[in-house]
């Protein structure tokens, strides 16, 4: 308890100076404009993170660039379109549905369709390569013979 309060002491006089994270943007309305549009748009690095979430250093470069953007006029689209343009679709969380686009689209449908389809002329193919022989009769003896002795 007796450190408790002495290490208590010593820190007090260190949360006087803590000061507020102070805001990325000095305007709000930017900052969250930026937030809106980033989070719409895929870290070039990390790929499964947003570029608003990214820590990586070009996220934060390419969040720097669409403040830029934002500060001179653009709208949102303009913003998307000039990343695009530079970065291509990948940028985009969800890129359009066009003919550069479709296998990012139908790829995986596609796939699935063609397992679907493997597994079964592997199926059908195993059935007929083991026809049914039938049992003699030396067989049928043990088998029965095994069966009685479980029992």
């Amino acid at each position: 308890m007796k450190r408790l309060f002495i290490l208590m002491a010593l820190l007090l006089p260190l949360s006087l100076y803590a000061n507020e994270a102070r805001p990325l943007a000095d305007d709000e309305a930017v900052e969250q404009r930026l937030i809106k549009i980033a989070e719409e748009m895929r870290c070039l690095v990390c790929q499964n993170e947003s570029l608003a979430g990214s820590h990586a250093d070009l996220a934060e470069d390419l969040r720097r660039e669409i403040r830029v953007q934002i500060r001179a006029g653009k709208s949102d689209a303009e913003v998307m379109d000039f990343m695009v343009t530079r970065y291509g679709d990948f940028v985009r969380y969800r890129p359009p549905v066009k003919p550069t686009t479709w296998l990012l689209w139908f790829g995986p449908f596609v796939l699935l369709v063609l397992a679907v389809g493997a597994l079964a002329f592997m199926l059908r193919r195993r059935n007929h390569l083991s026809p049914d022989i039938p049992l003699t009769d030396q067989q049928k003896q043990n088998a029965e013979a095994l069966l009685r002795d479980k029992s």
